[in-house]
């Protein structure tokens, strides 16, 4: 399994090149974050930054959207990155949810976003690709190549994900949702002709790494990480929108936003959001990784065994640097080790 972390680009950016940094030091093989043009610093420029400042982690988008980026522009993004520092990129990329909302927009349909991966993923490997009725290219991209990884939570943008992406990110590690998702995924890949083993599955959610045996510090990571429930939950109310209560998605992802209200962007994944007080802790739990690294490492025994490729940690909390170091020192060696069945 391979291990990522995932950054808001919040001023300074030395910052967030700071922690990438620290990422790679400690084992981990990539380095995402946050694409917000409004609620935070451009990552593309900053991407730059970390690929100079590092050795061998990739980067990019957890995640991009069609509707805020023209889809030349993003694949030249990462045709350049690649040209500079050796192919060390990733393509990202969902229907649009803070990068759109807070322009007052909507979320692109699965077909644009269809169209878009296409497209990005032929121009960032160096190949033509038919857009506007035209072919367009990049000449000087002969040894560029990139994965877009594509994130997912309803029934058709699942479906979209096995026929077309390199990967699917699932936005939270719940193994029994996994399951249900991941299954999804693989099952359209094969009705579409490809071969599910070859599509990547990343999970991503916060973790945060303590003791959690006393009940205020259990409460405190908690806390810290009840933010993640509220992300979800704007995408889990469009699902419910489109599909109802007494659709095929599980209701342990749907059942819990009965109380939600409302969501303040200016708030979107920060520790302490005060919009999402209906989160219950029992989803917090589910949905993130908490507690004394045995606990991670069990639970991310489960996912492996479900198909996890692998896992990508949100440091949105107070506890950024020791939660690395810990996975680093303890959780991705345990991983390493083959699991030694016992009579």
């Amino acid at each position: 399994m391979d291990f990522g972390v995932v950054l808001q680009t919040n001023p300074p950016a030395w910052r967030t090149v700071d922690l990438a940094r620290q990422a790679e030091t400690h084992g981990f093989d990539y380095v995402w974050t946050f694409d917000s043009h409004l609620l935070w610093q451009e990552p593309f420029v900053i991407y730059s930054a970390i690929l100079a400042a590092t050795h061998t982690v990739k980067v990019g988008p957890m995640v991009t959207n069609p509707a805020t980026r023209d889809w030349t522009v993003i694949a030249s993004l990462f045709a350049t990155l690649n040209e500079m520092y050796g192919n060390r990129t990733v393509c990202g990329i969902g229907r649009g949810d803070s990068a759109v909302r807070t322009l007052n927009g909507r979320p692109s349909n699965l077909a644009t976003l269809r169209e878009a991966v296409q497209v990005i993923r032929e121009l960032g490997n160096g190949r033509a690709a038919h857009l506007n009725d035209r072919t367009v290219r990049f000449p000087w991209a002969t040894r560029s190549q990139l994965e877009v990884w594509v994130a997912a939570y309803g029934p058709q943008a699942l479906k979209l994900t096995g026929e077309v992406g390199d990967a699917f990110i699932l936005q939270l590690a719940d193994p029994d949702i996994a399951t249900w998702m991941i299954r999804a995924v693989r099952d359209s890949a094969e009705a579409a002709g490809r071969d599910p083993d070859e599509v990547q599955f990343c999970v991503a959610a916060p973790a945060y790494v303590g003791d959690g045996q006393s009940p205020a510090e259990r409460a405190h990571m908690r806390e810290q990480c009840r933010w993640f429930g509220g992300m979800v939950g704007n995408h889990v109310a469009e699902i419910v929108r489109r599909y109802g209560t007494d659709s095929a998605v599980p209701k342990a992802l749907t059942d819990y936003i009965r109380d939600r209200e409302g969501y303040d962007y200016n708030q979107h994944g920060r520790a302490g959001n005060t919009h999402t007080t209906f989160v219950p802790d029992e989803i917090v739990e589910r949905f993130c990784l908490l507690g004394s690294p045995y606990e991670h490492v069990e639970k991310l025994r489960v996912l492996e065994s479900l198909g996890c490729t692998q896992y990508a940690l949100y440091l949105q909390h107070d506890n950024k640097e020791e939660t690395m170091r810990l996975y680093g020192e303890r959780v991705i060696p345990a991983l390493a080790e083959p699991v030694v069945a016992t009579a």
